[in-house]
């Protein structure tokens, strides 16, 4: 399956449907991993506040971080709040967390992607979470990263698939690219246990948009089926790999 085009991932573009049905597969992959005891989370996902929302909603106390390695806060949000369950914190590094203070930490929305220096970022994630303490982590896929450079004509970095992907985008970002392989080297090498890696979603955009065109109410049934699959380590589909691991 070829991926989404670059100009469709900030979900501004045509595929309106299938953007509805992705963020529906987060949000429930999300409920399905998240601790079923209340617990402290840790937010690393570039400050857009729905991961965060969702946590509290669950009954877990969630440190939001903005700022955290470039991250910038989402428009026409505040930039630090407090709330009963939520606290948003501005900080570059997690300097200011205790080690093993931490439950769980969420690195959605590509954040460890659009940090170059995962290995650095990753190390912060280990030392604050608990022994035995899990984080989730989303990047972009090498598929994705291949597909960018070749819309640009980068014929020659195609070839270098076995080492750091660092993939230029049309708008001046850099982002780092990720096979399931290097993904889980990056997250064993941290002391993390890798639980399970998979694309975020392997229905494709073309599939989603028959079924919601065919029938509105069979969102549920696309996100049961997208979840139920189980296309463990396949890095040959899919914008995104989503990782589950745990601290040993």
């Amino acid at each position: 399956m070829l991926p989404i085009p670059a100009e469709e991932l900030n979900g501004s573009g045509t595929l309106g449907p299938y953007w509805t049905f992705y963020r529906a597969v987060v949000a429930e992959q999300l409920n399905r991993w998240l601790p079923r005891s209340p617990s402290v989370v840790l937010d690393l996902s570039r400050g857009q506040g729905r991961w965060s929302a969702q946590a509290a909603r669950a009954g877990h106390r969630v440190i939001e971080v903005v700022d955290f390695r470039r991250a910038v806060a989402v428009e026409g949000q505040p930039v630090l709040r407090d709330a009963e369950r939520v606290r948003q914190v501005r900080a570059d590094d997690l300097r200011f967390l205790p080690d093993g203070s931490v439950d769980a930490v969420l690195a959605e929305d590509r954040s460890m992607s659009l940090e170059l220096m995962a290995e650095s970022a990753l190390a912060d994630v280990v030392r604050v979470l608990r022994p035995g303490g899990r984080a989730l982590v989303c990047v972009d896929s090498l598929v994705l990263g291949m597909a960018i450079l070749a819309e640009q004509n980068y014929w020659a970095h195609l070839r270098q698939t076995s080492e750091v992907m660092l993939v230029p985008w049309p708008d001046g970002s850099i982002t780092r690219c990720f096979s399931s392989a290097q993904l889980r080297e990056l997250l064993a090498e941290a002391g993390l246990e890798v639980e399970w890696i998979r694309p975020r979603t392997v229905l494709s955009p073309s599939t989603v948009d028959h079924v919601l065109a065919a029938d509105s109410r069979a969102l549920n049934w696309l996100v049961r089926t997208e979840l139920e699959a189980h296309p463990d380590d396949d890095d040959t589909v899919g914008i995104h790999l989503v990782a589950s691991a745990r601290r040993v």
